[in-house]
């Protein structure tokens, strides 16, 4: 069975206060559609995802969904959910035609893999499923500003996303209900006669709207899980040139650094460390340099491919810390660019990186100005 994840992430989110849309918000670094799409991109039983946006998040989108794997490119949404949801149905009609489809929010960060696999699980009896928490809470009416009478919560549920089907039953429905409009996909697959069968949905499952909901999120983050570093340490010697390639920033030099790829110790001492918090090897394990492919090429390919690693590892990136080492260059005029350099290579905030400069007062192979050396230390989230 080929199973879809359809994210929906084209609302400007007015509600979560100024800034980026709310999809795009970050939550410890991340932004939150990374987190939803991660979720799905992860999960063995999805065979691909593909993301409904709005046409002027393009570059923020390619930002968030940066080393992800089983992606289709984004499609553009319409006025209404209930458009966006259709184009995105359609795009996946055009390629290889899924035989289940889940539905999400990309504003729903929080989604496990539990739900997602009873979703799947649910569609092998019945041709659509929606993700649901019973009502606990006592219900009233209100009216003008006083409370009026208790409705009978008994089965009444919340509901919230996936909301699963079987893929030809709800493009269908999606194509017939053109022209209405509808709250949700439950609401255009009972108008087709679709029966949706419940499954239990999870708390921590709520869709950020408002920026309140941002703060919840920052908290449930910063109340659990894992905390990993790794350390990372690099050198490379002074060779003919006219710069050197510091923390993906080139460096106007008297010399170069000679190495098989642009000798960049800042990326390698960073990449090594990520490596490291994960127990993935080393820099010259994924990237032998006695390959010739890797001959002269640039660092941010392998900084990029530990991120990736991180990722697939289900952690997050919380801090990046670089100490470069060295009589010259200057380091300091740079440092900013290279902050920005690094933050965008591991789409995280600029806030979280850190590089820095210091001397052995003349001591040692760097004392002399025979090369350049660089520490790292990265910490990572789980969970």
């Amino acid at each position: 069975m080929k199973v879809a994840a359809l994210i929906v992430a084209a609302g400007r989110g007015s509600r979560a206060g100024p800034g980026a849309p709310k999809q795009f918000r970050l939550l410890s670094g991340e932004p939150v559609l990374r987190r939803t799409i991660s979720a799905f991109t992860q999960h063995p039983s999805i065979s691909t995802v593909l993301t409904v946006i709005h046409p002027e998040d393009r570059a923020a989108y390619d930002a968030a969904a940066q080393g992800l794997a089983k992606l289709r490119p984004p499609v553009s949404g319409g006025a209404i959910r209930q458009a966006s949801v259709l184009a995105g149905l359609e795009a996946l009609a055009a390629g290889d035609t899924p035989d289940l489809v889940l539905i999400h929010d990309g504003a729903r960060p929080f989604i496990s893999a539990r739900l997602i696999s009873a979703c799947i699980e649910a569609l092998g009896s019945h041709a659509g499923v929606l993700a649901a928490l019973a009502v606990t809470d006592t219900v009233r009416r209100g009216a003008n500003g006083l409370a009026g009478e208790t409705v009978p919560r008994d089965g009444l549920w919340r509901a919230q996303t996936p909301q699963a089907f079987r893929f030809a039953a709800i493009l269908e429905a999606h194509r017939a209900a053109l022209g209405s409009e509808y709250t949700d996909d439950v609401a255009v697959a009972a108008a087709a006669g679709i029966s949706v069968a419940l499954v239990e949905g999870d708390e921590d499952n709520f869709k950020i709207t408002s920026a309140a909901d941002i703060e919840r999120a920052e908290r449930m983050l910063a109340q659990g899980g894992e905390t990993r570093t790794g350390m990372g340490y690099d050198v490379h010697r002074f060779g003919p040139g006219d710069h050197v390639w510091l923390c993906g920033v080139k460096v106007p030099h008297v010399a170069g650094l000679e190495g098989h790829s642009d000798a960049d110790v800042g990326l390698h001492a960073l990449t090594d460390a990520l490596l490291g918090a994960i127990g993935a090897g080393d820099i010259g394990k994924h990237f032998p340099p006695s390959d010739p492919q890797w001959k002269g090429t640039s660092s941010d390919r392998f900084l990029a491919h530990a991120a990736g690693l991180v990722r697939e590892a289900g952690a997050i990136i919380s801090n990046a810390d670089v100490t470069l080492v060295c009589e010259a260059p200057k380091i300091s005029p740079h440092t900013e660019a290279m902050r920005q350099r690094i933050a965008g290579i591991l789409s995280i905030d600029v806030s979280r990186v850190s590089v820095k400069a210091t001397t052995t007062e003349g001591l040692g192979f760097t004392g002399r100005r025979e090369g350049i050396a660089a520490q790292a230390i990265a910490t990572l989230r789980f969970g």
